[in-house]
């Protein structure tokens, strides 16, 4: 007959043997105590629940039974025939199996725990299953001190250890947390670093530059860019436009920039080769119907505005003027419409403004393609004449073509870029 570890109140589940009272062998009576048992809540003697003989003990002193674990096996005093005593040696045989294991146990527990004490230095009583889940578990005998056991008299109960337990894996994995956060900080202050001394300031970008700086990362990464460049004789273009600039302002009360000259004949180039005039959305391509010019336009503060020139191509020159220096005078007081920065088909964006020579422009999406235009500079030239060849003074600027390779190739790049140089250098506007 297999002798169970019982229930030893609620919500205990499991106990130390702590001491046998009997051995194998011993001739027992019924209710006879038979060993001594620890719990994290009570330490008590387990009777036997029938008179007989103990054949064999399976739990070692010192090893942790859950209830309704054998611990033991008597052979009761009632005649058995011999199909029962074959049962019984059988089940005697497979539980001395694990004698020795338990017993190993027993030596474990015992190493781990034979320095600590049944009493913590302020006097709180230490169960042997309590001291037994502490030397494992490394917990010292302070750290078991302050804790407000939860069992009778303020006893230290397992469920306390436990709960302390719990709250070190919490505690270790917030640490974790911090020293990662800690790091991303760290590294993020060695990035900064490595790229500052001592004295430098460090400013964060504004809502604005962040925009752009997130639009400007998701061009990149949405289209192939592909930057095409060609140089332009405008020489004629920049005196015509120096002797009647003076007649344009008196008669049409318009400044007279480069900046409408090169929208005008970007929107004649535009619309000669439409598939510049283009978007992407997914796999499709869309044609535009309207040609939008958009002015990337330089603000106060440092950040860049494009307002757009709607249906370009269907203005004059007086019509382009008036629009380029109205939205550029509204942009720099931040007075534009939200419609006035919407909608643009094609983009155009000056770096001569600040004498700069060229760039390779990010395309303005879902747009496909950006037009860049360099400064106006005097070089020397091979000017060729009825009688050959000579140098000469000339005016030159640099058109840099930026397009989404998915869609469009070098080949029409390359024509719009020349015909577009066609006529900027033969420019023949609709007035004057």
């Amino acid at each position: 007959m297999n002798i169970v570890l019982p229930a030893m109140g609620e919500g205990v589940i499991e106990a130390i043997i702590n001491k046998w009272l009997v051995s194998e062998g011993s001739v027992v009576k019924e209710e006879d105590p038979i060993v001594e048992v620890a719990t994290d809540k009570v330490d008590s003697e387990v009777p036997a629940p029938a008179a007989g003989t103990i054949v064999s003990i399976a739990a070692a002193e010192g090893s942790v039974a859950k209830v309704g674990d054998v611990i033991a096996v008597i052979e009761t005093i009632v005649e058995t025939g011999p199909e029962d005593s074959k049962k019984i040696a059988k089940e005697v045989e497979r539980i001395r199996a694990t004698i020795n294991t338990a017993r190993q146990e027993k030596k474990e527990v015992e190493t781990l725990s034979h320095d600590m004490k049944s009493r913590t230095p302020s006097g709180k009583f230490i169960s042997p299953l309590v001291r037994s889940i502490a030397a494992r578990e490394e917990i010292s005998y302070s750290d078991l001190d302050k804790l407000n056991g939860t069992g009778m008299d303020g006893r230290i109960t397992k469920d306390d250890v436990l709960k302390l337990l719990e709250e070190r894996k919490k505690a270790a994995e917030d640490k974790k947390k911090a020293e990662t956060l800690k790091t991303s900080e760290t590294e993020e202050k060695q990035i900064i670093s490595g790229t500052s001394a001592e004295g430098d300031e460090i400013i964060e970008m504004d809502r604005v530059r962040k925009l752009i700086a997130e639009h400007m990362v998701m061009s990149k990464r949405t289209s192939p860019h592909v930057t095409s460049f060609i140089d332009a004789d405008v020489t004629r273009l920049v005196n015509w436009r120096n002797r009647i600039k003076e007649k344009f302002l008196a008669t049409e009360g318009q400044k007279l920039t480069l900046t409408p000259i090169f929208i005008d004949a970007t929107a004649r180039a535009l619309h000669e080769y439409p598939m510049l005039n283009i978007s992407v959305e997914g796999d499709k391509i869309i044609i535009r119907k309207n040609i939008n010019i958009g002015m990337a336009t330089a603000l106060p503060d440092g950040n860049l505005i494009v307002p757009i020139i709607k249906n370009a191509n269907e203005k004059n020159l007086t019509g382009l003027a008036r629009a380029v220096n109205d939205l550029a005078d509204r942009a720099r007081k931040n007075k534009l419409k939200p419609d006035e920065i919407k909608g643009g088909t094609f983009t155009v964006t000056n770096f001569g403004s600040y004498n700069n020579l060229s760039g390779t422009p990010i395309i303005n999406q879902p747009q496909a393609a950006i037009l860049g235009t360099g400064a106006v500079r005097k070089t020397p030239a091979v000017i060729e004449t009825p009688d050959g060849d000579v140098i000469g003074i000339r005016q030159f600027m640099i058109l840099s073509l930026s397009y989404d390779h998915r869609v469009i190739d070098g080949a029409l790049a390359g024509k719009f870029l020349n015909r577009l140089k066609e006529i900027l250098e033969n420019y023949t506007p609709d007035l004057y």
